[in-house]
């Protein structure tokens, strides 16, 4: 162990001799000056463990000494003891204000002065300690931060910049002013699939692989980062006008044409680019990766292998969109949904069947919105499975109020994609239906082909739960979808609804009138019903009479409507017991006759007819 080095300051040597001879045999080593400048001048070469400092000395006394030492950060913690032979309390204090760690006076007495020493000496152990240890802990947090710095800016996985790392070039090239670039967000088609089918190894891997061919396709100052899972950057410098953009755009969708080989297998993969060129607002790191991200949005959305270059139109589109998106979840919370209801008339006798609940959204602001506008967005988000919870719980207890009032009548409710696949589906409905305490025989779910036919033999054992609760089922806008007729005759339904676009021109002789026909006599071999959307003229309705289609719905007999204005035409248009014909059966007869003036065009979507 390297001894102790002790420096002693006092202007008498006699002093440095008695000192000496009481440590002799503790295995110090000791350095003698004579003055405070030499003792301060002395620091750097002898490195002291402890000073014993005399106070009363020539020029620089001990107390100012003692004050130089302590205000420089490198001799701080190493302790002073003041030697002095004042005993004075004023002394003492002015030792201990000008950072003295102990004094001792003078004579020395041998006990006392081995004491101190060992004691100043422990303390500056422990300072050097716990400077090894600031300085060890220094190091690894400067070594853990190098690493995660790496981390940070780097991916572990391909090695290439990260998210945070691509972000970092960007604003450089824009700190120097080089704004002639452009980004290409990469995104791998059903990567998924991958993950799923071969395992997380396998993927990593061909994620390894897929960067390695697509660095081959990089400039002299081109980038290349990965920003997620299957999600890859290009960052593009210069793009001027020599620049071929779509000539490059195709360069890196044709190398996804060749299979990616990984030691497991050969895997055949796409991609689609959205691309973002640095100018006008987007001149921000965030900002210009975002508008590449959304035309990559755009590009997917298109199909596999296609790319989209971000303008200022998809910009407002998307922003319309989040707003939207925040509008609707809102409008759930609020209770801004309302249900509108279109009856549903028996084409034979006039009569109202039924109705078919409509979703609608009363906006505080903007007042009526579109369903067209909303409904898409529903079913994008999945809040569609909620909101069509909303809907059938108005719709049973509206029917539930009707039904009280007298009136015998079936309600229709539309059930999406989402709510169709929905875990909770059953669930859901056997809630409402105990809580409305509406019949079920009086309720029909409608569901789309698409619906059904994603997972036939799922929907099959679906649709026989709901039918096993009497629930009628009816199969919306037949026609067209992609069903399988080897599948629908095992289906449990008990309904086909005409989709209005096969209404529209369906005058004799028609391509419309054919397609209509052959479900009618489908309709009749499987003994479903029937039902006709869209009815807007009486050329059509009777086109439908010569076919035999036994019931319809459509803007020739109403709108949709608010219940309340429902009530109110069933109790105040209710025909005379002693009446009797077509014209006088259904309290919508007079909308049927002056329909040819109040009707508008209505173009239907899911959930809004």
């Amino acid at each position: 162990m390297t001894p102790a080095t002790i420096l002693v300051v006092d202007d008498e040597p006699n002093n440095f001799y008695v000192i000496e001879a009481f440590l002799a045999h503790q295995g110090y080593e000791l350095h003698y000056v004579e003055h405070g400048e030499a003792a301060i001048a002395a620091l750097p070469q002898i490195q002291p463990s402890l000073i014993l400092l005399d106070v009363m000395m020539p020029g620089l006394d001990g107390i100012e000494v003692c004050q130089r030492i302590k205000a420089e950060a490198q001799w701080q913690a190493v302790p002073i003891i003041m030697i002095t032979a004042l005993a004075s309390k004023q002394t003492l204090a002015q030792c201990l204000e000008a950072g003295a760690d102990d004094f001792i006076g003078k004579p020395f007495n041998r006990s006392e002065l081995t004491a101190r020493v060992r004691s100043m000496l422990r303390i500056s152990q422990q300072y050097q300690q716990l400077a090894d240890l600031n300085t060890h802990l220094e190091a690894t947090v400067n070594q853990r931060t190098a690493e995660l710095q790496t981390l940070l800016f780097q991916d572990p996985l391909t090695q290439l910049p990260s998210r945070a790392g691509l972000l970092k070039i960007i604003g450089q090239r824009l700190d120097q002013n080089q704004t002639n670039f452009a980004l290409a967000y990469l995104n791998c088609d059903q990567f998924k699939l991958i993950n799923g089918a071969f395992g997380y190894t396998v993927s990593d891997r061909l994620l390894q692989v897929i960067a390695h061919r697509l660095q081959s396709y990089l400039g002299p100052q081109d980038h290349l980062a990965r920003l997620g899972q299957d999600e890859f950057c290009f960052l593009l410098y210069p793009v001027d006008e020599g620049f071929d953009l779509d000539g490059w755009v195709r360069q890196i969708l044709d190398a996804f044409v060749a299979p990616f080989e990984t030691a497991e297998c050969n895997v055949f993969m796409t991609a689609c680019l959205g691309i973002a060129l640095a100018q006008g607002d987007y001149l921000q790191p965030q900002a210009l990766l975002q508008a590449a991200d959304i035309a990559l949005y755009q590009a997917k959305r298109q199909g596999k292998g296609k790319y989209h270059i971000f303008d200022q139109q998809m910009h407002r589109a998307v922003r319309h969109r989040l707003t939207l998106e925040n509008d609707l979840q809102r409008a759930l919370d609020q209770q801004e949904f309302v249900t509108y209801y279109q009856p549903i008339v028996n084409l034979e006798t006039s009569q109202i069947e039924g109705f078919e609940a409509l979703v609608r959204w009363q906006h505080p602001q903007r007042g009526m919105v579109s369903p067209g506008e909303f409904i898409p967005c529903m079913e994008e988000t999945g809040l569609v499975v909620r909101i069509g919870l909303v809907v059938l719980r108005q719709a049973c207890e509206q029917l539930c109020v009707w039904q009280r009032q007298g009136l015998n009548l079936t309600m229709s409710v539309n059930l999406s994609v989402r709510q169709f696949t929905s875990p909770t589906l059953l669930t859901d409905i056997d809630q409402v239906l105990a809580d409305t305490g509406v019949n079920p025989a009086n309720l029909k779910l409608e569901i789309t082909e698409s619906a059904i036919m994603q997972d036939a033999e799922a929907a099959i054992a679906l649709t026989q739960a709901l039918r096993s609760r009497h629930i009628q089922i009816s199969i919306d806008d037949f026609g067209t979808g992609y069903s399988s007729l080897g599948y629908l005759h095992r289906f449990p339904i008990d309904i086909l609804k005409i989709d209005r676009s096969f209404v529209h021109q369906i005058q004799s002789g028609s391509r419309n009138y054919q397609v209509v026909e052959t479900i009618m006599a489908l309709s009749k071999q499987l003994n479903l019903s029937v039902v006709a959307e869209g009815i807007e003229t009486q050329a059509q309705l009777q086109c439908l009479q010569r076919l035999g289609c036994g019931f319809g719905q459509g803007y020739l007999f109403s709108k949709p409507q608010p219940p309340a204005a429902i009530t109110a035409e069933l109790f105040t248009a209710q025909p005379d017991s002693d009446q009797s014909g077509p014209s006088a059966s259904h309290p919508f007869q007079d909308i049927i006759d002056l329909s040819s003036k109040t009707r508008k065009k209505y173009q239907s979507v899911a959930y809004g007819a």
